[in-house]
Parts: C-alpha cells; structure tokens; sequence
C-alpha cells in the first residue's frame, strides 16, 4: 500500500511490529516502511498525526525519532520551520506531562539537536535558538511534573552539546560546545544547585542565575515544592531529585577543553573546570551539599550524589592555589572520614562502587605529601584500610570496585620515596594489612568454591592479574611481613599437598582445594618478585626473593615429576606467570641493570669480576637447588617449556602462555645468545614434530583455532636458529626438514585426492607454520634462503588449497596472512640482489593468490546473477569477505608498494 494512504491504525500497527513485535518478517517489513516515512513529504503531517491521535506511546515514540532524523539531516529544514517543530514539542511536552518517559526523553532530544545546529543562527540581531532557557523558567513555575520536564530539558541540551558528531566538521561542535560552556553552562549548574539546596534545606536561597528576578525565585520555589516538606516516598518529588543530580552530573562531565577523554580509562582523568566556576568550587556549602544529599537520600539517588563527588574530587589542580587547595583537599577529606563513620549506605552495590571510584581519584589528582598535611588523614587513612580490609574479604563482592581500592594503595605505596613532608604517612602500618588481607581471602575462598561448585576467580585471568599488578606494589610495602606471611602459608599448603599426593584417596574435594591453594600462592610468588623496584629494594628483600622462589621451582620439580597422570592446569597457569615475573625482574638484561652483586666468600681465585659476580637472589636457591645464576635459571625454564610442549599439547590455554613465554625468552639478544646453548633448545630446533610435541598434530582432537599458537612457536624457534646460522644453507635445509616432509606429504595426498579432510588441517597448520618463520626472519639472506625453498616447489600448492578451500576462511586465512607476511618489506629484506629475479617471481606469487581467491570467490556470485546454484550460506560468504578480503588489500598495498 502507497505510503501516503497509510492510515493511524496502519501506522501504529507498524510501530507495534518494530517495536515489541516477536516475528522477524513483520519487523524487517515495518522497518522498510516507517523508513520511507522520514523521506516523505507528509513526514511532518504524519507526525503530528501520531502525536495527537496516536492511541500507543510507540506511536508517539516513532514521531520523535523522525523528527530527530528530520532535523538532523545535512541539509537542514528552514529556520521557520525548526522553530515551529521546537516550539509544537514545548507546547506538546508541557501540555502532557504525564508522557511515558521515554517519549518525553526522545522529543527533548529533538529539541536539543535543534537548539545544537541552530546555535549561531541569527533574526532580527537575535540569536533565536538560545531562547531554550527562556523557555525551561516557565516549566520551573510549573507542577513538579513540569518541573521535571525544564531540567531534562537542560540535562538533555548540556549532554547533546557534549557529543560529537562525528558526520560533520570537528571544529564547529567544538565552537558551539565552547560558547555554549562560556554563555550558558555554568549557569545551568547554579541553576541545580540552587535546586538541591532548595529539596533538602526548604530554606529560600537567592543563589540562582543572575539575570532572575527575585519574585521569578520565590514563584519556582513556591511551585516547586508546594510549600511540603520533601516526601522521597513521592515518586514525582523523588524523580525530580533525580533529573536534577543527572543535571549536575552532566555539567561535571562536560568535556571543557575538547580532549575528547577515553571513557576506559575513568580513573585517570581530570576535570579541567572553567576558571570561571572557581567561586563556586571555593564555597564550602558546595561540596557539603552533595556529602548531605548522600546522606540523606535513598541509595538510587545517593549513588548520583557519589558521582557528582568522584567529578568534584576530579578537579583540576590548577584551578586553586596552594592554600586553596589544601582547604578543598581537608573538605573533601572530612567528608570522606563521615561517610565511612557512617557506612550504612556502602552497603548498595552502586554506593560500594562510586565510594571506591572517589577515593581512587583523590589519590590521582592529590600528592601524598598534600594528603598527610590534613588534620583528619591519620583517622582518614585507619578508616581506608578498615574499609579495604573489609572489602578484600568479601571477595565475591565487585571484583570492578575493588580495584579503584587496590589502585588507591599502589599509588600511595609509589609515591613514598617521594614524600618530603615530615608528618607520617603510616602506609608503613596499613600496607602490611591490606597485602594480609589480599593473601589470606584469596586462600580462603577456595574451598568455598570448590565445596560450594561457585565461579572460580582464577577462571577471569584478565581480572586476576589486574588485581595481582596492582598488589605487588603494595606488597613491597613492609616486605619483610609479605614474605614471613607467604612463607608460612606457602609451607603449610605444599606439606598438606604432598600428603595428599602420598594418599591413597585419589583426587578428592580436599585434593581440590589444595590445587587452588598453591595456585593462588604461586600466583602471589611471582606478583611480589615482580614487585621488585631498584631504588627501593635491598640485598634482604633479595634474599627474601630467593627464598620465595626456591619454593615454586621445588614445586614445579613435583609437579613435573608426576605427569601426565597427576597435574592441575591451573597450577601450571600460575607457575607460568611466576617463571615470567622472575625472568623480568632477575633473568638477562634485568639482571646487569637492576641487581646488586656480591662475591662468593669461599671464592679466591683471581678471575674478572664479571665472572663471579652473583645475584642475591640465588644465595639460597644455589643453597637448597643448585641454581647459581642465570644461565642456570634459563635452562630450567627451557626445561619447562619443552616438559609443557610434550605433556599438554591438548590444553590450549597451557600451551599458548607456555609459547608465549617461549617467544618472551626469544626477543632479547643477550638471552638469545644463551638460550642457544641449552640441551633443550638444541633438542627442540632439531625435533619439532607431532612425535615429540602433540600440539603440532593435525588430529581431529585439535580444534583449527589451536593451530594459531603454533605461528608463535615457529617465531620464537626461528629466532633461536638464526644466532648461529649466517648463511649455512644446508642448517637451515635441516630446519626445515619435517615442514618439507608434510609439504611432499601433502603433494602425494593432493594428486591422489585421498583423505582431503587431512590435507586442508595440514595446510592450514603449515601456513601457520611459515607465517611465524618469515615473521622472523629479518635479513635479506635469511628470507632469500626461506623464499627459496618455498619457491617453486610449494607455493603452488598453497595456490591450489587456495582455489579448492575458498569458501572456508579457516583455512585461505592462515594463507592468505603468510602471503602477506611475505610482502612485508621489514629491515629492507625484499631488497634483492638486481641479478635476482626474487622479486619479480614474488610479485607474481602473490597476484596470482589474489586472483585466484578473487575469482573463485566471486564465482557463485556470478552464477547466481545467472539463476543457478552456488554454495554456500549467505552467513559464510559474510564471513569470508570480513576475513580475507581485508588480507588480499594488504597484499596488494605491499606489492604495488615494493614494485
């Protein structure tokens, strides 16, 4: 049916079926013609329609959305015309206050993008949209339902000034953002405050906008409340309360200077405040509204109240002086110290979370030194560490939260060797209770889990090792208590774990428990040795650090020893994250840049100083494990590497941190020079088969995505290889002897056409393969040898698994991304000899993949356009264009680029 002869039922009928209809078809067919609605020149005389008649507020929801479509066109309506729509909706708007919220919302927001575009307009010498706050005192002088409507209608306009648009040029919302917080937004936040301190106090307050008249006051105020105490029983009164802390909210959040802020990284920023607004920053009665409003009122609106505050706290330093600042800083601080004498309200998840976002950001914007200097910190920073204390042992209990806490105790730990002040910070005493308090809840909440069948927390490692990088800071902190602390416990743990092991019970709860005991504990091991800072750190807390260890490399000697029967991925997880930690901290280059040295006393000899220097660290590992320095160390880490390899090639998640740490071990060069003297690694550059690490297999066992870790282990291995090799051709031949084996394998199959479920996973592991091999070949005689032996006894292949599998992206994008890697020209290695013809046959290789996936994958397009068949569903096709497709244009780009 032609759109103009639609009727209101047929319209709203429409706005059903997009809006809370369940059938798919019905929904894509309402779509398609309510878009047709916006394009229509009935458009307006539709919505007005809906608006009056409109019997659903999905009808009344649908006007405003083309409205707002409407006058957010490029093109925009005559200026008549935006002035007739702004003021239909402020009549209309006024007219039903009683709309559902979200058609209230939706309409205010047309009249935001109007007043937005329209903000430099001028008539008649004025600027005729700018007449918004003209027009929001008339609902403040009306019902609490009108006055609801003015402050959505200001909260609506700051938070559309603040977005950008990103469809139009940045430098204009910037202008209309700049002039509207020059004209009008630090008024709008007088305005609210004035309004809160109106619901809360009743008391009359003339601290309005300046150009008000006194009766204007008196009139809102009398029509505002009724002259009735504040019932936040009232819904009316309670959402009014509301609006205006959102009002606020926005004013705070406004981005003042155009920096755009990551809204990830909250923690971080400051709010650059006009220095215009410094009055009323200054006024104590500021900050002790919003501290009385959380007080005061029920937790969905105390949590707006908090975040006002975190936005208060977030000031910019800049903005007082020195005497100022402290003033503010002592405000903020005795605010602090009542809401936690008074913590009944922390009990709400939202209050919980916005208290632990407002002490993080005072430690952010304010020094250490500034913090200590205020009477009430020694009484401040007791009630902080209660509260923290309290919180890490309720450890199921918002994990998000917790870390603002966490944050707020590693800044504070890092700033005190730089604290000059004289008054005592006593982070000293409540350090020490805080990495107690992480400890022991940890170790705790085992055997709830476990018993209770809950959420690990070891199961969300991103979340884990937040939590685990911000303690090691604090965990140095007092390190000599950390470390009795995680000795005793560390002890207690591995002797119950060994009895268990010697029990005839098999894996049992307590078996259970146990695992996740020591694998929180070695987590622990690693954070505080990865905790280890130069300036601060001692020849005790290294030898602290050695005794910490010793106990994980015993450990990992027990665990080894009993696979594959007995083993716990989790521990491995853990073990993995403390060989790292160690390796950063006391492993190669760390070891000559951060480490003091003593000399042997049983050593005479007459040796250079290099040569019998020794870390710390390895006084009692060299004692209890024979481990004397590094080299030693590193073999014991290649040992684990090839031990994992070997032994859980069908556990992803082991095998890919275990590569991952291999490939962190392969990058510098001093440890590469060392790492190739190791039984292990020779063992691993000339044995890298399934035989010995399963994981290379191309079983059905294994999922096509485990294959990607193999690309970081060719990586790592290659690098590796090339310390020694030069140009030793017949090395690198031998390398390359088992990938050379699967290719003729591969061939044999492929002319035989047997088994090509086998071909296609052995392809796509050996793209994988040589993607990490060409990744790290960096020279122009290491690639030659590697193009070489591709070219042309293996390329074709690829070419042909290309044609044959080019609907199945698992497979033509592992190639495709070697390809590419090909064409990479890092460290100049595609600049060949002007004798070579490399290049030129490189050039070639790579149209020719290109062709080849462009034609085969655009041949069932064609035969559809023709009326036949083509395989495939259209979801596949999707996803193979948004997989390689992006591939095929960098190996393009590369090679018109290197040609």
């Amino acid at each position: 049916m032609a759109l103009h002869f639609q009727s209101l039922a047929e319209l709203e009928v429409l706005c059903t079926h997009l809006y809370i209809g369940t059938d798919l078809a019905q929904r894509i067919e309402a779509e398609k013609a309510l878009l047709e609605l916006i394009d229509s020149p009935e458009c307006l005389s539709k919505c007005q329609l809906l608006l009056e008649q409109g019997t659903t507020s999905y009808a009344q929801l649908l006007a405003a959305t083309c409205l707002s479509k409407l006058v957010s066109r490029v093109s925009p309506l005559p200026v008549e015309q935006r002035i007739d729509i702004r003021n239909y909706i402020l009549n209309y708007v006024a007219s039903q206050p009683k709309l559902a919220p979200f058609v209230i919302q939706a309409l205010i927001q047309v009249i935001a993008k109007i007043t937005k575009l329209g903000w430099f307009e001028v008539q008649k010498d004025q600027f005729i949209f700018r007449e918004i706050i003209a027009d929001v005192k008339k609902f403040l002088q009306g019902t609490v339902e009108h006055c609801i409507i003015g402050v959505i209608i200001l909260s609506e306009l700051t938070q559309e000034m603040n977005l950008v648009d990103y469809s139009r040029p940045s430098a204009k919302h910037r202008k209309i953002a700049t002039s509207f917080r020059d004209t009008s937004l630090k008024d709008i936040l007088v305005l609210a405050c004035s309004l809160l301190k109106e619901c809360i106090s009743r008391r009359y307050n003339l601290f309005w906008l300046s150009e008000w008249t006194f009766w204007e006051v008196r009139i809102v105020l009398q029509k505002l409340m009724l002259a009735k105490p504040l019932n936040l029983q009232d819904q009316d009164q309670q959402n009014l309360v509301m609006q205006v802390l959102k009002l606020v909210l926005n004013c705070l959040n406004f981005d003042f200077i155009g920096s755009s802020a990551d809204e990830s990284a909250d923690d971080l920023c400051t709010v650059q405040i006009p220095a215009t607004w410094r009055t009323i920053f200054l006024e104590p009665e500021t900050l002790d509204l919003f501290f009385n409003l959380y007080h005061s009122l029920p937790p969905l609106l105390s949590q707006l109240a908090l975040s006002c505050l975190v936005q208060f706290a977030s000031t910019r330093r800049s903005l007082f002086s020195s005497p100022e600042r402290a003033k503010y800083l002592g405000n903020l601080i005795k605010g602090v110290k009542r809401i936690l004498e008074n913590p009944q309200g922390l009990s709400d998840p939202g209050n919980y979370h916005e208290f632990c976002r407002f002490l993080a950001r005072l430690k952010t914007n304010y020094q250490l030194g500034e913090l200590v200097m205020v009477k009430e910190y020694p009484e401040v920073i007791r009630l902080i560490a209660n509260f923290t204390v309290t919180s890490l042992q309720h450890w199921e209990f918002a994990p998000n939260s917790v870390h603002y806490l966490l944050t707020l105790w590693q800044r504070m730990v890092a700033s005190v060797p730089f604290v000059k002040s004289t008054e005592p910070h006593l982070l000293d005493t409540y350090a020490p209770e805080i990495t107690k308090a992480f400890i022991t809840s940890r170790l705790e909440s085992v055997a709830i889990v476990v018993r209770d069948n809950l959420d690990d927390p070891l199961d969300d490692p991103a979340t884990v090792f937040q939590q685990l990088e911000q303690l090691c800071t604090v965990s140095r902190c007092e390190y000599e208590k950390t470390c009795t602390l995680l000795v005793q416990v560390f002890d207690q743990n591995a002797q119950n774990y060994q009895k268990l092991l010697h029990s005839a019970s098999g894996m049992t709860v307590d078996m259970a428990i146990q695992e996740g005991r020591l694998a929180w504990l070695v987590y622990l091991v690693g954070t505080v040795v990865g905790g280890r800072l130069t300036y601060t750190s001692t020849d005790e807390h290294d030898a602290m650090d050695g005794e910490l260890s010793c106990r994980v490399f015993q450990l990992i000697s027990l665990m080894d020893t009993g696979l594959p029967q007995c083993c716990n991925e989790k521990i491995e997880l853990a073990i993995l994250w403390f060989l790292d930690q160690f390796r950063k901290t006391y492993v190669g280059d760390q070891l000559q840049r951060t480490s003091k040295v003593v000399r042997l006393k049983s050593d005479v000899s007459r040796v250079p100083e290099k040569a019998w220097k020794i870390v710390k660290v390895y006084a009692r590992m060299s004692e209890v494990l024979g481990i004397t320095d590094d080299n030693h160390v590193l073999e014991t880490f290649m040992t684990k590497i090839v031990t994992n390899l070997k032994y859980w090639g069908r556990r992803e998640a082991v095998i890919s941190r275990t590569l991952q740490f291999l490939n962190d071990l392969s990058v510098g060069y001093i440890l590469l020079k060392k790492l190739v003297k190791i039984d292990a690694v020779k063992f691993m550059l000339k044995n890298h088969t399934s035989e010995h690490f399963p994981f290379l297999g191309i079983s059905d066992s294994y999922s096509l995505s485990d294959f990607r870790c193999r690309t970081t282990f060719y990586t790592a291995l290659t690098r590796l290889l090339m310390v020694e090799l030069g140009e030793d051709e017949d090395e690198f031949e031998n390398f390359m002897l088992p990938l050379t084996v699967s290719f003729e394998t591969v061939l044999q199959i492929f002319n035989n056409s047997f088994k090509q479920e086998d071909v296609k996973r052995m392809l796509i592991g050996l793209a994988r393969d040589l993607r990490g091999i060409a990744f790290a070949l960096n020279t122009k005689t290491s690639y030659t040898m590697l193009f070489d032996w591709m070219y042309p006894a293996y390329l074709p292949i690829l070419q042909r698994a290309v044609e044959q599998w080019y609907g199945e992206p698992a497979c033509t994008t592992p190639i495709l991304k070697l390809m590419a890697e090909l064409m990479q020209n890092r460290s100049q290695r595609l600049n060949f000899d002007v004798s070579s013809p490399n290049g030129i046959l490189l050039f070639r290789e790579a149209s020719k993949m290109i062709c080849t996936y462009a034609i085969s994958e655009t041949e069932p397009v064609l035969l559809s356009t023709a009326g036949m068949s083509h395989p495939g569903p259209h979801e596949l096709r999707h996803q193979l264009r948004a997989s390689c497709t992006p591939i095929c244009s960098h190996i393009y780009l590369r090679g018109t680029h290197y040609s």
